[in-house]
């Protein structure tokens, strides 16, 4: 697609990707995605539920896990209608500011679920380190500040993003890489300078998940430390096994927007299929295994999942 006389050409649409090569049998890719689409709604739409109507649930570790279920249903959400379009109608088109604005909601929900975890890493610090006054640092009202200030961070770095690319003329073309809208995945459609998107978009990184990464390791490192001290061996394991649920959460959010983001960096030296793989890690793995890590891991959970499952039957008996 070429320019006419405006050196501010922005394309009416743009055409998503599924898995290159495999254009054909790409509609059985859907019946996975579609599955993996209702465990992540569900899973977490189920830890949102028992933890508001389960009263013994309203401690500051499970009201941070209803914040993590709930922004993991909006990063769900965000993504839904262009990945199933993309896999079961084969519908590639997206309009150019539809695109900026899912690209928009995926940056903010990632950034919000990063500044959760961190605050879960500072949850399981005072649990484990103050145990006797754990209620009384994380008390409600604190506890809503920290998530409003994850959504506020998480709306005020974004907001930027596409009005900075608003700004630029597109011509190399109007194909994406992935099936949903990946701020450094459109950047490299323009033709314009793109010196200030690239500098905010690593300054946005540094200041959001490299403070938290950075932050939740310190959590970690005086956790250890903590535990350490701790006499017994059973007393060890115990305060350790109450953080292995978001060690692993930690884990499987940070390792594919890490990889993605080298992708991206370096993506003349991997291939397409690398891409797409990256890419749907990045967007599944988090909300489809927290709420089954949590519901195993869990035995208050667990217990609440199950009674609320048994309440239900009863009642249609």
């Amino acid at each position: 697609m070429e320019i006419r006389n405006s050196s501010w050409f922005q394309p009416p649409t743009l055409l998503l990707t599924g898995i290159p090569g495999l254009e054909d049998v790409q509609i059985w890719f859907s019946i996975p995605l579609c599955v993996m689409y209702l465990i992540a709604l569900l899973g977490n739409c189920t830890i949102l539920f028992v933890i508001k109507t389960t009263s013994i649930l309203h401690e500051p570790q499970y009201i941070f896990l209803s914040m993590l279920a709930a922004t993991d249903v909006g990063l769900s959400v965000s993504t839904l209608p262009t990945v199933l379009n993309v896999f079961l109608l084969n519908h590639r088109e997206i309009e150019f500011h539809s695109c900026l604005t899912q690209m928009f909601f995926i940056h903010t929900f990632s950034s919000m679920e990063s500044a959760i975890l961190l605050a879960m890493a500072f949850d399981r610090f005072v649990a484990i380190r103050n145990p006797l006054h754990y209620t009384v640092i994380l008390t409600s009202p604190r506890i809503i500040r920290m998530g409003l200030s994850a959504v506020v961070r998480g709306v005020v770095l974004m907001v930027p993003l596409p009005i900075l690319l608003k700004r630029l003329p597109f011509c190399k073309g109007v194909i994406l890489s992935h099936c949903y809208c990946y701020h450094p995945d459109i950047m490299k459609l323009a033709c314009g300078p793109v010196k200030v998107n690239i500098i905010y978009g690593l300054s946005l990184v540094l200041c959001s998940f490299g403070v938290d990464s950075v932050f939740i390791v310190i959590s970690y490192i005086l956790i250890l430390k903590t535990v350490l001290g701790i006499a017994s061996g059973d007393g060890q394991l115990k305060a350790l096994n109450t953080c292995v649920s978001h060690i692993f959460t930690v884990f499987i959010f940070y390792v594919p927007l890490i990889v993605l983001a080298l992708i991206h960096r370096f993506g003349t030296f991997t291939s397409p299929l690398l891409h797409v793989t990256m890419a749907n890690l990045f967007l599944f793995l988090t909300p489809v295994l927290n709420p089954l890590v949590y519901s195993l891991k869990t035995k208050q959970i667990r217990s609440a999942v199950c009674k609320v499952f048994k309440d239900r039957r009863s009642l249609l008996k």
